[in-house]
């Protein structure tokens, strides 16, 4: 499983939980499906082990993956599509990083609203779901 940490401030455990949580909800993991093991996670991202014990755990406490005796971690099986409103929650951090950083940068929301529409028009539609 491939994963980006970034060095934006946003705690490593929680950038852990928002892209797995993101691959859930987006289907892009179904139920069932075995997460990585806390240390092969930790050593390809290069963490402490606790960092990613830390965002199992969460993970779990939302109910989003089970921990199986001796045999792994799993996506839940009783997860479904979630709703609407619960996938733009999921969205809801990414956006507020873009718009903080177009901002730095010194771009207002139409410049950032026009960038987005004209990537979205070169990015094909079969790529959503990867």
């Amino acid at each position: 499983m491939q994963l980006h940490i970034s060095t934006d401030g946003v705690p490593i455990f929680q950038q852990i939980v928002d892209q797995i949580q993101y691959r859930i909800v987006s289907g892009q993991l179904a139920a069932g499906d075995e997460l990585p093991t806390i240390r092969g996670l930790a050593e390809s991202l290069r963490v402490n082990p606790n960092t990613v014990a830390r965002a199992y755990r969460e993970l779990e406490h939302e109910g989003l993956v089970e921990k199986r005796r001796t045999t792994g971690t799993f996506v839940a099986e009783q997860i479904e599509r979630r709703t609407l409103n619960q996938r733009r929650d999921l969205l809801k951090p990414h956006l507020q990083r873009l718009i903080i950083q177009s901002r730095q940068l010194g771009f207002s929301i139409d410049d950032v609203i026009e960038q987005l529409k004209k990537r979205d028009d070169q990015i094909p539609r079969d790529e959503n779901r990867s």
